[in-house]
């Protein structure tokens, strides 16, 4: 197989629950010349990767193929002349837009019959309770392509990795001399899901333990959509930390969380991204559920903090349980500050 083509284009956590998926398929053909259609602003996460020789970016939606931009789509899919296309997604609109390109092999994911088009379908219940890495790794299993040991895997970026060494000489960090806070995520293109931020106070007093135990200075992160929560973490430090909130592009979190002592936030892409680009993280989970969605790297570089409750059958595309209360269902200070002292 010479072309080959792989669908996936949000969001930032999907994305790299994929690459275990391209990393069978590498290994499968190492010589084939494998493209990944992916959204603009997740693309350059990917440019650099060493299983990839080229990324198609599809603009900034959560479905570039859904109506009214199913032909435009079509177009971009058609130009690659793709002989196989692997589509780790859910979308009738994907399987679509894969027959109607024309590409001869289509493998594809078949939930509740969207994969009507694929010619090779891996059928998959909603209510049954699998990591979506594994999930999509059943791509590669229909083809009998071995995926056994295969985790999560972003590497930084060479120009990523410089900046950040740019921006600890410039703070006067050490590597191993600062902790990752994150205290927001649950927003992008596909779904707001606010609800799985645990206490911006509570990483707070987290942070504070842990960098007095490791003498290390506490670093908070967040997007624009995360003012709100960052700001509530700072006001409930007792002592002062280095704001990197809304300066940083992926690519240079990936990097500095390599280089961090820990990684520490809620179930959202970014901390995904750190875990799989080989950053030690600490992952609080609530209203999700951590057998889908915790970091799917080895177990010596991440913990997940996380009260097992019922959920919602088919995880977070049925939103959060109405039921969850975090003071009462979340995790306590103590117990994730134990799981942090496992990895530190």
């Amino acid at each position: 197989m010479r072309r080959i083509l792989l669908i996936k284009p949000c969001c930032i956590g999907d994305v790299v629950f994929a690459t275990p998926l391209l990393a069978a398929l590498r290994g499968a053909y190492p010589n084939a010349h494998i493209t990944w259609a992916v959204n603009d602003s997740i693309a350059p996460i990917l440019q650099e990767h060493p299983h990839l020789n080229a990324v198609l970016t599809v603009g900034e939606t959560a479905n570039p193929a859904v109506p009214p931009r199913l032909f435009g789509f079509v177009r971009k899919l058609r130009a690659l002349r793709a002989e196989a296309v692997f589509v780790p997604d859910r979308s009738r609109w994907y399987a679509l837009a894969t027959l109607l390109a024309g590409i001869p092999m289509r493998v594809g994911l078949n939930s509740g019959g969207r994969g009507f088009a694929y010619t090779h379908k891996a059928t998959i219940k909603p209510t049954d309770v699998r990591h979506e890495a594994d999930i999509y790794l059943d791509l590669a299993r229909l083809l009998a392509i071995p995926t056994e040991g295969l985790w999560a895997f972003v590497p930084p970026t060479v120009v990523a990795s410089a900046e950040a060494e740019r921006l600890l000489h410039q703070a006067g960090l050490a590597h191993g001399g600062y902790l990752m806070v994150h205290p927001g995520g649950g927003v992008n293109v596909g779904m707001r899901l606010i609800e799985k931020r645990w206490a911006a106070e509570n990483f707070a007093a987290l942070a504070e333990r842990l960098a007095e135990r490791l003498k290390a200075q506490i670093v908070v992160i967040g997007a624009p959509s995360d003012r709100e929560p960052v700001a509530r973490f700072k006001a409930a430090l007792k002592s002062g930390c280095l704001d990197w909130s809304e300066r940083l592009a992926l690519t240079e979190i990936a990097a500095l969380a390599v280089r961090a002592a820990l990684y520490i936030g809620n179930d959202n892409g970014v901390g995904h991204l750190a875990a799989a680009a080989g950053a030690k993280v600490l992952m609080i989970f609530g209203p999700s559920d951590p057998r889908r969605y915790a970091p799917f790297v080895p177990s010596e570089r991440a913990r997940h903090a996380w009260r097992p409750i019922a959920l919602p059958a088919g995880g977070v595309a049925d939103g959060a349980p109405r039921h969850f209360d975090w003071a009462r269902d979340g995790v306590s200070v103590d117990e994730a500050l134990a799981l942090a002292c496992e990895l530190c």
